[in-house]
């Protein structure tokens, strides 16, 4: 991993190469999304865009729209787990 990564992000940089050890970069960028962006709630993390492996023309990664979206979702799904309901149908 490129040095500035690590000295920008030195809580995160060691779980982001240890993802990438154990499962490659193609996974770490598919699935940084949920999977790493979690890490955030606990330290600084960096953008997708700003991991060193990252090639805007070879990775599709989620819009501000789609990740403000797939929160929601995600939002409402863990209110329906604490509270026992069924998502409302709109």
């Amino acid at each position: 991993m490129v040095e500035n990564l690590a000295e920008e992000y030195p809580e995160a940089a060691p779980h982001i190469q240890q993802a990438v050890e154990e499962h490659g970069e193609d996974w770490v960028i598919e699935n940084y999304f949920p999977e790493i962006a979690q890490l955030g709630t606990m330290m600084e993390i960096p953008s997708v865009e700003e991991l060193p492996f990252y090639d805007e023309e070879k990775h599709d990664v989620p819009s501000e729209h789609e990740k403000e979206k797939r929160a929601e979702a995600y939002s409402a799904y863990l209110d329906n787990l604490r509270t026992g309901t069924k998502p409302r149908e709109e």
